[in-house]
């Protein structure tokens, strides 16, 4: 696939736009009474555009956290891209989802790295693999990336070992000349994973993370940068740090684990409460909660009604983005699933639309032109 040029990107648009008109005129085939309730549920105004953020780039179309995909992403419409940050063993950060490679990588390939599989306890899970940790970043470099969803996306699986495994100073560099080249500001979210484990092995994220901004003059409180964590120690820390809006990130489940580690006994529910709310927003500025926290889902799958953390969020003084939206079946509620192939697109403008409705701030997105075409439509309506 090549990159849509502008004529073709509108058209996108266009399709996309209209996608959503026809969508919104019938309630999908498998609606239930409980979601035309949501559909039509409540409606916030938003002050602001919604914003999109390319989701580890572009990954419906590329593999996930490399340059192209980035570059896509940015193409197609998103407001921001987002490099997970993980530390190579000589601590240089990287874009990884996570830090064992096997998935995203050909490391399993390279039999001169074969010594290097072993089994390592992160964030109190044993997980068996290569990691970045025990790579200098040369090493890295003789590695390429692969499509993680090779079943659902096989289409991607075509960029298999062409692109390298890019570092942050690579992906900032990127924003800062596609931003040249689109004629609008680019930003950046970089996600600190793992960092109470980067931390006990003396590769600390934070750091090489601020320096690298700093030197890109990336580090004020007007640069289009939201630095982001599912843990809330680290948070604190770079808030006396930096100036730039942090994201607090929770889970529909369980508990940050620095919070874990320290026997505090929150959990990102209790993070989600009122109260908890009013304390996130005294050292983040955004809340990224998981989709499923804001509008649950039933035993079937279908949605039921809307929670009130985004309302609570937004008391508390906090924008909200919400993740992840991707476009196939599988990963849809039921409502709004098309056919029978979990692999297969469904209608992902009208979930769009419910957690527009909802009162989003921001989406993370698979598909960044989807959610720009739905984003688009739903400004221009409302």
């Amino acid at each position: 696939m090549s990159l849509p040029q502008p004529h073709v990107r509108r058209a996108v648009h266009v399709i996309g736009a209209a996608a959503l008109a026809v969508g919104l005129l019938a309630a999908p085939a498998t609606a239930t009474p409980d979601t035309n309730k949501v559909l039509a549920g409540r409606h916030h105004p938003h002050a602001q555009k919604i914003t999109v953020f390319g989701h580890r780039g572009a990954p419906g179309y590329r593999p996930e956290h490399t340059l192209a995909g980035y570059a896509l992403a940015i193409r197609l419409g998103a407001d921001y891209i987002e490099p997970d940050l993980v530390s190579t063993k000589d601590g240089v950060l990287v874009a990884r989802h996570e830090n064992e490679i096997s998935t995203t990588t050909n490391v399993a390939d390279h039999p001169e790295f074969a010594q290097r599989k072993t089994t390592k306890s992160i964030d109190g899970v044993n997980l068996a693999g290569w990691f970045t940790e025990d790579f200098t970043l040369a090493e890295l470099r003789t590695l390429r990336a692969k499509e993680r969803l090779p079943a659902v996306r096989p289409g991607n699986t075509r960029y298999d070992g062409q692109f390298n495994i890019p570092t942050f100073d690579e992906v900032l560099a990127l924003v800062k000349s596609e931003s040249r080249k689109q004629g609008r500001t680019i930003g950046v979210a970089p996600e600190t994973k793992h960092p109470t484990y980067f931390r006990s092995i003396g590769l600390p994220l934070e750091r090489p993370m601020l320096r690298s901004l700093r030197k890109t003059g990336l580090d004020s409180a007007r640069s289009k940068v939201l630095i982001q964590s599912f843990e809330t120690t680290n948070l604190r820390s770079l808030a006396t740090q930096t100036r730039v809006p942090l994201e607090q990130l929770t889970s529909a489940v369980g508990a940050p684990y620095d919070l874990v580690v320290a026997g505090d006994p929150r959990t990102y529910a209790d993070i989600m409460s009122p109260a908890g709310l009013r304390k996130v927003a005294q050292y983040a500025d955004w809340l990224g909660p998981e989709k499923n926290s804001i509008i649950p889902r039933d035993a079937k799958g279908f949605l039921t009604e809307p929670s009130p953390v985004v309302d609570d969020a937004h008391r508390a003084g906090l924008k909200v983005l919400a993740y992840t939206f991707r476009d196939e079946n599988q990963f849809l509620p039921a409502d709004f699933r098309v056919g029978t192939d979990p692999n297969a697109k469904g209608d992902i403008f009208a979930e769009l639309k419910t957690f527009f409705d909802a009162g989003l701030d921001g989406v993370f997105a698979d598909y960044p032109d989807s959610a720009d075409a739905a984003r688009d439509w739903y400004d221009d309506k409302n």
